[in-house]
């Protein structure tokens, strides 16, 4: 089987092995990036876990800093009861443990790995869209491309937000809450650094929200129109998943919620200006036809 290929040379028919052979080539560069940054993830380790993974938890964090300066500018502004409300994750008494003999090994190749893959990301991405852009036409390459840039950038703010913001008062609340004061917690290793990743991924897939609208709307499963009859019920679902992705109390879930309801309005106007260019393209296409005919008559 023969498909038409469009390279930088022209159009050209390459065979399905022909295609595999060349989507092969794209798989082994992105796992050759991939693994490049695990091996620097992997040398750097202490950055890796004192810098970047156990930093929230530490009370000098930036947004632990932060945090605790608003709160004593509260007390100072509105003359709140306890100036220290806000210094989360301050003088923590849990302490983070290893229970298995090769944990900490296996721990230190895991996260390597995914750092190895967070870091390849744009990579990835950039080999795949290379692999596919021949297949496209040069208005829907145009606009693919920004859309893998777009994705990428999301997905990283995404992931930005979920460290800066919603791990530090993640860590906090489940590290502090108690059932009993006779109840130590010593954390496993693993298990923090699960609830870490989960979160700040969780964060960079719910960022995606422009781009999903993006590609619905073109393959029209969606208009503005309908996200702008269903927003109540979005505002309820977006409140549900803050609820899910934070710790059970009113502040955090506010917090994530916000920059949600924000990029669902984004979505919405997404979708119209997709709706605007299906509309013109229909519309020239229309006039294209009519003079077509008019000509054979």
């Amino acid at each position: 089987m023969a498909l038409k290929w469009k390279s930088e040379k022209g159009e050209t028919e390459m065979s399905f092995l022909e295609h595999l052979e060349e989507l092969r080539w794209h798989i082994i560069r992105s796992l050759i990036a991939i693994v490049a940054f695990m091996i620097v993830a992997f040398v750097f380790k202490s950055f890796l876990f004192d810098t970047v993974l156990l930093a929230p938890s530490k009370e000098d964090f930036v947004t632990n800093r932060l945090l605790c300066k608003f709160g004593y500018y509260l007390h100072e502004a509105w003359n709140t009861q306890n100036p220290e409300l806000l210094c989360i994750n301050k003088n923590n008494d849990f302490q983070l443990i290893s229970i298995k003999m090769a944990g900490q090994i296996t721990t230190h190749i895991i996260v390597a790995l995914v750092a190895g893959l967070i870091l390849a990301f744009p990579f990835v991405i950039r080999e795949f869209w290379s692999f596919f852009r021949p297949a496209l036409r040069s208005n829907e390459a145009k606009h693919a491309r920004g859309a893998v840039l777009a994705s990428t950038l999301l997905f990283f703010i995404g992931v930005l937000f979920g460290y800066l913001v919603l791990a530090p008062l993640s860590i906090h609340f489940l590290t502090s809450y108690q059932v009993s004061p006779d109840v130590a917690n010593q954390i496993n290793i693993r298990s923090y650094i699960g609830t870490l990743t989960s979160i700040c991924l969780a964060t960079g897939i719910v960022f995606e929200l422009p781009i999903i609208a993006f590609f619905l709307t073109k393959i029209g499963i969606i208009t503005p129109t309908f996200m702008r009859k269903y927003r109540k019920h979005a505002i309820v679902v977006i409140f549900i998943i803050a609820a899910i992705i934070t710790p059970p109390d009113v502040f955090s879930q506010t917090l994530v919620a916000i920059p949600l309801l924000l990029l669902y309005e984004i979505s919405i106007f997404i979708s119209a200006g997709v709706m605007r260019s299906k509309e013109k393209n229909h519309k020239k296409f229309m006039a294209e036809e009519e003079k077509a005919k008019t000509a054979t008559e």
